[in-house]
């Protein structure tokens, strides 16, 4: 008969006392309990805490701060009373500028350990307003059965349920009147447990609803939401089906590059980048360090419904926009003939296959932009370095996938000469990036 040894006790559910070391690249803090280290929500280095062990794996934990026994002189009382139990925000026990701080420290730590780069050429951080920023979100809905009664707000840390909101300092103030209109309005539903939940957008003032739902709304249903927020524009979406508009001749979304003069349209469930006035840095700023001049050719992947290439096309010979969407390739080159670019063209293709022969993949690129999502551009930047650019400019919302992304282009030759944090989302653990990469050494 073989010997098992004994199942080691799971430490999940415990609750013990820990001193917090350092923070992590999401402003976790750190600490170790019984040889493991410990990623913990809430806590702030140099703090003596109480924690609640809510994950033991082979080698770490995580955790979140229930007590604070000795206070660090960072921490201050959050703004928000949802937020012990909200998951929108993790950062609002530090001031904004502590925040960004913190979370650069950790990447700062996070990309040299996985590069072996020395030193960061660190830039200064692009940064916004920390309140009413958010111009798009997702708010749940649901209907607790035994208690009669509709929830409507975000979903809580680490779990599906939903935390009761009523309202949300973060989110566009043009966007407030959602909470109550849909708790007032699904709670009259025959079944309210069809509206699962909804999405609201802000496009330059003017709010967007889609209501996602599993079975068909009537005609006065739908116009029960309308009547009760009549400013926003209405639509809906039956589970896996096509957006429909509830009100008659209903302009798409656009939103504006003023620093460009650019307006780019997009369909309600598109991407967008949610804090309007840290993507407009964000978009200004990448031009400025790619520099595009009159004979420059710039790949632009992961294009969206172009964000960047129709502002890189107003200085360049040419820009191709590469985006694995059909949809916002569509949107794309609509958005190149309504803002009158006749040199900017999108393809879809998935950028993490082989490139092969295709249109796009015939010009010599003289410089590369990458925006891809948290996943990275694995694959991609095996391609890229072929193409042999002067310059790549990276822009990531994951710095992990990013570090591992660099040691790529470090080691087919290219340089980082500028990094900057960019702060998309204040109050959270999220620190977006811009990094430039080139061939010269200085």
């Amino acid at each position: 008969m073989l010997y098992k040894p004994p199942k080691k006790a799971q430490l999940t559910g415990q609750r013990v006392e820990v001193r917090v070391e350092q923070a992590d690249y999401e402003a976790n803090g750190i600490a170790r309990y019984q040889q493991k280290i410990v990623f913990i929500d809430g806590a702030i280095p140099g703090e003596h805490v109480q924690i609640k062990i809510t994950e033991d794996k082979a080698g770490f934990l995580k955790a979140r701060t229930e007590k604070v026994l000795s206070a660090s002189p960072l921490r201050v009382t959050p703004f928000c009373a949802h937020y012990r139990h909200c998951g929108g925000c993790q950062l609002q026990h530090l001031e904004p500028a502590q925040q960004v701080l913190l979370k650069q420290q950790g990447v700062d730590e996070l990309i040299r350990h996985q590069t072996g780069l020395t030193v960061l050429p660190w830039q200064a951080l692009l940064t916004g307003p920390d309140r009413g920023y958010r111009r798009k979100a997702r708010i749940g809905v649901w209907f607790d059965k035994k208690q009669k009664q509709v929830v409507v707000g975000f979903r809580q840390t680490a779990s599906k349920e939903i935390t009761a909101i009523s309202s949300c300092a973060v989110l566009s103030p043009v966007l407030a009147p959602i909470f109550t209109v849909l708790k007032s309005v699904v709670a009259r539903l025959p079944q309210p447990g069809m509206v699962t939940h909804a999405e609201v957008i802000d496009a330059e003032g003017q709010a967007y609803v889609i209501i996602r739902h599993t079975a068909p709304l009537t005609q006065a249903q739908q116009e029960a939401f309308i009547a009760a927020w009549p400013d926003a524009i209405w639509l809906g979406e039956a589970e896996a089906g096509e957006l429909s508009y509830w009100q008659s001749n209903s302009a798409a979304p656009a939103y504006r590059l003023t620093e460009q003069q650019l307006t780019l349209a997009f369909a309600p469930d598109d991407f967008i980048q949610v804090n309007a006035t840290v993507n407009q840095k964000m978009v200004s700023q990448a031009v400025e360090w790619l520099a595009p001049g009159p004979e420059d050719c710039i790949l632009d992947l992961y294009a969206g419904m172009g964000n960047f290439s129709l502002a890189l096309a107003q200085r360049a010979k040419l820009v191709h926009g590469i985006e694995g969407l059909t949809k916002m390739v569509q949107q794309a080159n609509l958005n190149a003939v309504a803002n009158q670019l006749g040199n900017v063209r999108f393809w879809q293709a998935d950028l993490h296959l082989p490139w092969g022969k295709s249109d796009w993949h015939q010009p010599i690129y003289h410089k590369v932009l990458l925006d891809p999502a948290r996943a990275g551009a694995q694959g991609a930047v095996q391609q890229v370095v072929k193409l042999k650019p002067a310059q790549i400019l990276y822009i990531s919302c994951n710095a992990a996938t990013f570090a591992r992304d660099a040691k790529v282009l470090l080691a087919a030759g290219y340089h980082l000469q500028k990094i900057a944090g960019i702060d998309m989302f204040p109050h959270t653990g999220h620190l977006e990036l811009m990094a430039l990469f080139d061939t010269q050494k200085r």
